[in-house]
């Protein structure tokens, strides 16, 4: 692949690997080509992951270190994103760029929509994608002057890099030679003529045409399918052959989607507008297929989107409808195969022979009088695959409402795409306005519960709801309906794309008199963002590779539950490269971790108990080969029955990790007898990927001499990786160096697993006696690691009429996985955030750390509290429901309003909390838009609005006292520049450019004077994790007491000299003998929890935020799009505004994911489903609300951190549930429509299934009552 060619051979490592499917965009590259017909050079984004190097012979390539840097000249595209602060941790920062710079290069004058589009195949998880935006919008004409367009570099066309003239002479030679290239195991033949193309077909009658990758390369990589030859027609013009004739358009197999999508473009100006419903409805559907990237290159083809087949393809339902026919090619002549329900057989089967091509796809135009729609739902508006399509074609008799065709194919409802046959046949004949009714009446869509996907419900009524829309549609083309109904199908949720509205961020002024040259409490630019634009920043596997380096490929249990009756390596061993098998016998120290008393086996050795579990790791020395070694081993098992998945089965089984916390203030008992009713409930919470673009990396260096080991890693906790490898290697701490220069992102995740991976890498490293590299793949990632806790809460609320809740019992059960990891403490931290904002009198909870045969879940931004809270949030809302108020009303009603002790009796003044609370209503105008949302439910029978506004109070610190600590160490040098170092770990968050703002403020010096290098136990020991929101409160009071030592040993200097320069005095202080460097530190505060007297002061103080959001859901389908979005934080005084922002934003966007669409799906053997951005969808720019506002409240001062300043990092994650309540108000309105009022159950995430089913419409009720009988067994467990 153009990936690793790139990375590995050419040593450009600005392109990254973030998924290896072509679903994150990390990877993006620029490919040019010369076409010497038109004399034009043609530029387009790819994926380097998909990208097969034997492809592009003749085209140019262009990285990311290509176009810029910051050794020589910026590009406009590098700086711009980072001035705009869209860089934090920065490793998707590359692939943005690329994507957009390919777009001016195509289009130097872009439009907003233009740029949405062309980022929309890239993914960030950091940032909250509002600030890109900002920062790419500078290059489109009347948009919102953000930033001086005096402080930008100007973007100038003729400074780009030219296309290689060598290249140009190359293509126009026309060179038709049959490449061939043959690799280890396989051959790759591109053919020059369409009779070589046939010929090969004829030979080689099993081998795949790949003109790109997006089907063969997956399945090859991620189902281990191997083919011996593959054939790449893509010098066959043939292929590529466009014809437009009266009746419709040929248009060649080979032509990418991108290219179909221009020559429909173009079709639909040339032909009368009669005459293109056909177009139309195609262009629609290609818009939505895969990113830019995907369907920019031949990756992505008409044939081959057909010919494979798949039951969701976009394409197919509606080729199938519209009467689209194509030429089928070989040796033995040509046919003209109709594209219909004949066409395919089954799963990715068709009536293809081995022997054939497709040649080309026949277009048809619309006749008179015939109307074409098609029709799409997936989990994500963009970049997705869909969940259920449709195509449907209706031809009318002349002057006449009378059906004379009609043709309705949908896709995702069955193995292949099922045609709608009986319906039709009944509706031919009848009359317009009797469409919808018939065709619900005779459609009968068969799905079993363990149909493969699940949502049967869901797509089942989904099948029936395009009923009603394409009717309208349809009446929409006649101009038979009301123009308000026309409005309703092609406005709103239907439409993706992500087209912002002008967002406020309101930041604070710094204090008066504040020197100009102090940094702190400006909007500074994160200090390596330049370099993260440019690629320049190295992260883990940028690293180079060392002589004699091995690499290293886990081996997984592929059982829940079962004792390892043998291991079989010796197939492994044989094969070509495999240098070794580490098993759990070869660690020559400790073979486990201990986790609050419980101990987790570094590889497994006698039993598994979950699927991923680590077995054992192979070392080779390619990635390739070691990835072949993997699987070549053989695992001998004997299963266990007593497999337990959710936390029901744990809790009839008693299977918990000890303690079970409770705690209770009041008498919760006697509040609920005296309560005026009395309200039971539950909610279940799903779990959540972190989904870090940069994937678990290692590199382990053996230095040779008193088993001294190097470890460089991506990790949140150098010194618990640092002592974990010297436990499992058997030697001291002082012989492990543990080195993190940055993390590509880790939210959680790269503490626990982390050290476990790095232990096992050292492993190799010490056997072999050579450098092991080990960096996991997106699947194996997801698999091993771990997520958020999926929890079930259950709620008793007592509360009286007038919406004061006056008791309140909670029981929360956390579905821990199979070892304990830092489940305990999660279910700790639940208990303490359980009032939220609320003090109610009398209030309990409990919870428990259920153990099940699932993957170990783990620490993820917000450690418990975005689950805890919208239980407790659930239970607002529900007491609402029951009393027929607003939940808004509730909320405000039973706030902590003065000093208050929480319910383990810590006092705390809620003076902010309430500010943010009346601030926000007041920013988001809530009442007035309360008004008009009522009002808009009222006039729309499918569409509705709704509107929600939640508070959060979130500890900051940790409550195990020790881990409050930091220390760092500060060197000045003779030319008066200064290295830092601290304890903190730079993971996006911003933390060394902080630290950068407090050393210059200290030492009084501008910051370019300041270099922070990496994160080293070499350099400050015994450090604790960059974790809780506590970074910059730990390690920047270290660092600010490092330099204030330093700054007063150089006070006898600067009296003795007031006028002399900083570098006069270091030379000085040098010369008299004055040591420059100095160690600082920061003790921390004496936080604790007494669980047996259940009281404490587990936080050092409070940071309080609001959030409200307003979507616009669509009931039929379940979509729904976040129109605005407004939310005030009580940061205190913030020492970066852009970086607290950046922060704000990427959490809420995080827990917008977490509430409304990220879903974990496994197997009913404990199987994980969702293993990649393919299956498992966070969040993209589609997503963001069109109109997003930040402030930060003003006037707010903490005198218990850092300059006043309050940790940000988790809790606006919370925020994100605004959107959930929204949705979930929007739902309430739907089922008043349905006569449906009190509350009811809406799990997270809020998915469209989950909405669409709980509006409760007659078509959902239709599905339900008419439910297809099957296997009991579903297709995923309900976790």
């Amino acid at each position: 692949m153009l990936l690793s060619f790139l990375r590995k051979n050419l040593r450009l490592t600005g392109t990254k690997y973030g998924c290896g499917g072509g679903g994150c965009g990390a990877c993006t590259v620029m490919v040019s080509r010369y076409d010497p017909q038109t004399k034009n050079i043609n530029h387009w984004s790819v994926n380097a992951c998909l990208l097969p190097v034997c492809q592009l012979h003749g085209a140019a390539v262009t990285t990311v270190e290509g176009i810029g840097s910051t050794k020589t000249k910026l590009h406009p595209v590098q700086e711009r994103i980072a001035k705009a602060h869209g860089s934090q941790c920065g490793f998707c920062t590359p692939g943005m760029v690329m994507s957009m710079y390919t777009l001016l290069r195509n289009n130097p004058q872009p439009t907003m929509e233009d740029v949405t589009e062309g980022l929309a195949g890239n993914l960030c998880r950091c940032t909250g994608y509002r600030p890109i935006v900002d920062g790419y919008r500078t290059f489109c004409e009347g948009q919102p002057e953000l930033f001086s367009k005096g402080d930008l570099l100007p973007l100038d066309p003729t400074q780009d890099l030219i296309f290689p003239p060598e290249l140009m002479r190359l293509a126009e030679v026309k060179d038709q030679t049959t490449q061939r290239f043959c690799g280890e195991r396989m051959t790759w033949i591109s053919p020059g003529s369409l009779n070589e193309l046939l010929q090969l077909k004829a030979d080689y009658p099993q081998a795949p045409l790949v003109m790109g990758n997006t089907n063969i390369g997956l399945d090859m990589k991620f189902k281990g399918i191997f083919h011996p030859v593959i054939i790449s027609p893509t010098q066959v013009p043939e292929l590529f052959k466009v014809t437009q004739k009266p009746e419709g358009v040929c248009v060649g197999a080979g032509c990418s989607m991108s290219f179909l999508k221009s020559v429909l473009e173009r079709s639909i100006n040339d032909f009368p507008p009669e005459s293109t419903h056909m177009f139309r409805a195609l262009l629609q559907q290609i818009k939505l297929v895969g990113g830019q990237q995907i369907r920019n290159v031949a990756v992505s083809t008409l044939g081959g989107n057909i010919a494979s087949a798949y039951p969701n393809s976009d394409l197919t339902p509606i080729l199938a409808a519209g009467r689209c026919t194509l030429v089928a090619l070989s040796k033995d002549g040509r046919r003209r195969v109709p594209i219909d329900k004949d066409f395919f057989l089954g799963f990715a089967k068709t009536v293809l022979k081995p022997d054939e091509i497709v040649l080309s796809v026949f277009i048809p135009a619309s006749r008179p009088n015939e109307i074409v729609h098609a029709f799409r739902h997936a989990p994500r508006k963009e970049s997705a695959l869909a969940t259920v399509n449709a195509g449907m074609r209706v031809w009318f008799n002349e002057n006449s409402n009378v059906v004379k065709e009609i043709s309705i194919y949908y896709g995702g409802v069955g193995a292949t795409i099922l045609s709608a046959d009986r319906a039709c046949q009944q509706i031919v004949g009848r009359y317009r306005v009797n469409l919808c009714c018939h065709v619900i009446y005779f459609l009968k869509i068969k799905l079993g519960p363990s149909a493969p996907g699940g949502k049967v419900d869901f797509r089942r009524s989904l099948t029936l709801r395009y009923e009603p829309l394409y009717e309208i549609n349809i009446t929409w083309n006649f101009n038979l309906f009301t123009p308000f109904v026309c409005v309703y199908l092609f406005t709103g949720c239907h439409s993706g794309g992500y087209t912002p509205k002008d967002c406020v961020l309101c930041v604070q002024n710094v204090l008066e008199g504040q020197s100009a040259q102090d940094p702190v409490g400006r909007p500074m630019m994160h200090r390596t963002a330049l370099s993260q634009a440019t690629g320049e920043a190295v992260y883990c596997d940028d690293l180079p590779q060392t002589d004699g380096e091995l690499f290293l490929v886990i081996v997984t249990s592929s059982r829940p539950h079962a004792k390892i009756t043998h291991i079989d390596f010796s197939e492994a061993l044989k094969l070509p490269g495999v240098v070794d098998v580490i098993t759990a016998k070869d660690i020559p120290g400790k073979r486990f971790r201990t986790f609050t008393g419980y101990d987790e086996e570094l590889l497994a050795e006698d039993e598994v108990t979950c699927v991923g579990q680590m077995v054992c790791a192979v070392v080779a020395d390619s990635k390739a080969h070691a990835k072949r070694g993997a699987a070549a081993v053989k695992i001998s098992y004997e299963d266990l029955q007593d497999r337990i998945f959710t936390v029901e089965e744990a809790i009839e089984k008693e299977s918990f990790f000890l303690p079970r916390r409770q705690i209770e203030r009041g008498d919760v008992e006697k509040g609920l007898r005296e309560a005026e009713q009395v309200y039971e409930g539950e909610i279940r919470i799903g779990g959540q990927e972190h989904f870090y673009l940069e994937t678990q990396s290692f590199l382990v260096i053996p230095i040779g001499e008193e088993k001294e080991m190097k470890v460089y890693l991506s990790t949140q906790h150098p010194a618990f990786t640092q002592e974990a490898v010297a436990e499992t290697l058997g030697i001291p701490s002082n012989r492990v160096s543990c080195h993190v220069k940055r993390l590509g992102g880790a939210f959680g995740g790269k503490v626990t697993k982390t050290a476990i991976l790095a232990s096992i890498t050292a492993v190799a490293a010490s056997k072999t006696g050579r450098p092991v590299r080990c960096v996991l793949e997106r699947g194996e990632d997801m698999l091993i690691t771990g997520g958020r806790h999926p929890v079930w809460g259950i709620y008793k609320v007592g509360f009286m009429k007038d919406g004061r809740i006056t008791a309140a019992d909670f029981q929360y059960y956390a579905n821990a996985g199979n070892v304990v990891d830092e489940s305990v403490l999660v279910a700790e931290k639940i208990l303490l955030h359980l009032d939220n904002a609320y003090n109610i009198p009398n209030l309990r909870g409990r919870s428990a750390a259920c153990k099940t045969n699932l993957p170990s879940n783990t620490a993820f931004r917000g450690f418990g509290v975005p689950q805890c809270m919208l239980v407790v949030e659930s239970m607002i809302d529900d007491v609402a429901l029951k009393l027929g108020r607003l939940p808004e009303e509730i909320r405000e009603i039973n706030m902590y309003k003065e000093v208050s002790l929480t319910h383990y009796k810590m006092e705390f003044d809620p003076e902010n909390l309430v500010r943010c609370w009346n601030e926000c209503m007041k920013k988001a105008d809530f009442r007035q838009r309360r008004q008009g949302i009522d009002l808009f439910n009222q006039q729309n029978q499918f569409k509705k609005r709704g509107i929600a506004i939640v508070p959060i109070k979130y500890g900051i610190g940790f409550a195990e006292a020790f881990l409050n600590q930091a220390a760092a160490l500060v060197h000045i040098y003779k030319d008066g520049s200064v290295l830092v170092s601290h304890g903190g770990t730079e993971m996006g968050q911003g933390i060394h450019t902080k630290v950068q703002q407090v050393a210059s403020r200290e030492l009084n010096i501008p910051t370019s004077l300041i270099h922070i290098s990496e994160t080293s136990t070499q350099c400050v020991p015994n450090t604790c994790p960059s974790a809780a929101s506590f970074g910059t409160d730990a390690n920047g009071m270290a660092v600010k007491d490092a330099c204030q030592i330093l700054y007063n040993r150089l006070e006898p200097i600067r009296k003795k000299n007031p006028k002399g320069t900083w570098q006069n005095w270091i030379i000085t202080a040098f010369l008299q003998k004055i040591s420059l460097s100095a160690t600082g530190y920061y003790r921390g505060h004496d936080l604790d929890m007494d669980w047996e007297k259940q009281e404490g002061k587990p936080y050092a103080y409070f940071t309080y935020a609001v959030g409200c959001s307003e979507v616009e859901l669509d009931c039929l389908t379940g979509e729904y799009r976040t129109l605005r979005t407004d939310i005030v934080v009580d940061i205190g005084r913030s020492i970066n505004p852009s970086i607290d922002i950046g922060q704000i934003e990427g959490a809420f966007m995080q827990g917008l994911g977490l509430y409304t669409m990220e879903e974990l799906k496994f197997s009913p053997s404990g199987v994980l489903y969702t293993r990649g951005p393919s299956q498992y969808k966070i969040p993209s720019f589609c997503d963001v609300p069109l109109k997003f506002n930040v402030y930060l409240l003003a006037g707010s001062s903490n005198p218990h951190a850092i300059y006043s300043s309050k940790g940000i990092g988790e809790p606006t994650v919370f925020l994100g549930s605004s959107v959930f309540f929204a949705i979930k108000d929007a739902v309430t309105a739907a089922r008043k429509d349905a006569g449906l009022t009190g509350p009811f159950q809406l799990n997270s995430p809020a998915t469209p299934e989950r909405a669409c089913l709980a509006c409760a419409t007659h078509f959902t009720q239709m599905v339900r009552d008419e439910s297809t009988s099957g296997p009991a067994q579903p297709w995923a467990l309900n976790i």
